[in-house]
């Protein structure tokens, strides 16, 4: 997203991407994704020295106190290069979801400094892309709260240190008032957690909750729906940057395969009908490229708005990811399937972001109904 960058911007971007490119190349990721952990605490403490764990922690305790556009310039460069690692569940929606929990200023710090880590516990065996499909139960209990459920697919839920948990406070199942937010520690009694990779290679959890105590609830424990919209609505501007930065690595890829692939005596790249393909590839790579700039910058317009545009957002990214990956896995032959080639790799990252935050389906649902278009 360089041609809507402030310099200052530009410059972080590349200096997050030396230390991927340096730090996690394609060799080094695919033995850390094979590990328990899924990532490298030497390549996470490298971000926090880089100011990269901050960017979203407001100045007054220890981050740079950015917005949606500075995040996606991480998150670009975390495409680019494939890196797997906490970076989404902590610096993105821990660092968001914080700032509205009371005496958060130490994890907040932590989470800059690269101490604290956190994972987003949203989604129930059946609530798909519903955030009010909550069923997972919180019941008062002196000063706290003990907390009864299930959450599902939770990401890097087994390097984190706190686990922010939606649950229902009041009203019937669905209903969008009556739920809460609350911060329960990872180890805390009662916490059960089964971690596995997913396709993509990184790490997931289901959990199971029973009667766990939660001393801190974060916002109005009846209508914390909201804070949760928000937080995820920045979750999906923010993987339409990572995603960006996977599609621009597989047409630079693609394309100069396609210079040193010969067949019938001459590179693959001069026959002219691949050529279109290219340029269709690099139209669709731009096109979500001003897209993602969309979705990052409507996080500071009002919540209808946001809504609609992280939607429209989402929906030109995924199409246009679907697109490159195939393309490239086509024109590379049979090595693209290969896990030898990092080409497979970002295909599949690609395709997981699509299904992350809301599909196509629901995001196109969502944006006619917030546009007047009908459902």
């Amino acid at each position: 997203m360089s041609i809507f960058r402030t310099n200052d911007q530009t410059q972080f971007a590349a200096s997050i991407d030396r230390f991927l490119a340096d730090a996690c190349g394609f060799d080094i990721r695919r033995r850390l994704v094979a590990t328990e952990a899924g990532f490298d605490e030497s390549h996470w403490r490298g971000l926090a020295d880089l100011g990269a764990l901050g960017v979203l922690v407001p100045e007054a305790h220890g981050g740079s106190g950015g917005g949606g556009p500075d995040g996606a310039v991480v998150m670009e460069a975390i495409g680019r290069r494939l890196f797997a690692s906490p970076y989404l569940a902590t610096a993105v929606l821990g660092a968001d979801l914080l700032r509205h929990a009371p005496s958060a200023g130490d994890l907040l710090a932590g989470i800059a400094k690269g101490t604290t880590r956190t994972a987003f516990a949203v989604t129930e065996p059946e609530s798909r892309y519903n955030l009010a499909d909550v069923a997972t139960q919180a019941k008062r209990d002196g000063e706290g709260w003990r907390l009864s459920g299930a959450k599902g697919v939770v990401a890097y839920a087994g390097a984190a240190h706190q686990l922010l948990v939606t649950a229902r406070t009041g009203g019937a199942r669905r209903e969008e008032k009556g739920i809460g937010l609350f911060l329960v520690d990872a180890k805390a009694a009662g916490v059960e957690a089964r971690a596995y990779p997913t396709i993509d290679g990184s790490r997931a959890s289901e959990i199971t909750l029973e009667n766990v105590r939660a001393e801190t609830v974060i916002g109005d424990p009846g209508n914390a729906l909201p804070l949760i919209e928000h937080a995820v609505d920045l979750g999906a501007a923010m993987v339409c940057a990572e995603a960006v930065g996977a599609m621009t690595h597989l047409y630079e890829t693609t394309l100069a395969y396609m210079k040193t692939r010969k067949q019938f005596g001459v590179t693959i790249g001069s026959f002219q009908a691949l050529q279109h393909r290219m340029v269709e590839v690099y139209t669709q790579v731009e096109l979500a490229r001003s897209m993602a700039a969309v979705a990052a910058t409507a996080m500071r317009g009002p919540a209808a708005n946001r809504a609609r545009d992280v939607s429209a957002a989402k929906l030109a990214v995924d199409r246009a990811g679907r697109h490159a990956s195939q393309e490239a896995i086509q024109l590379h032959g049979g090595m693209g399937m290969t896990d030898e080639l990092d080409v497979g790799h970002y295909a599949k990252r690609v395709t997981m972001i699509a299904l992350t935050f809301g599909d196509g389906a629901y995001h196109m649902t969502r944006y006619q109904r917030l546009s007047g278009l009908g459902s």
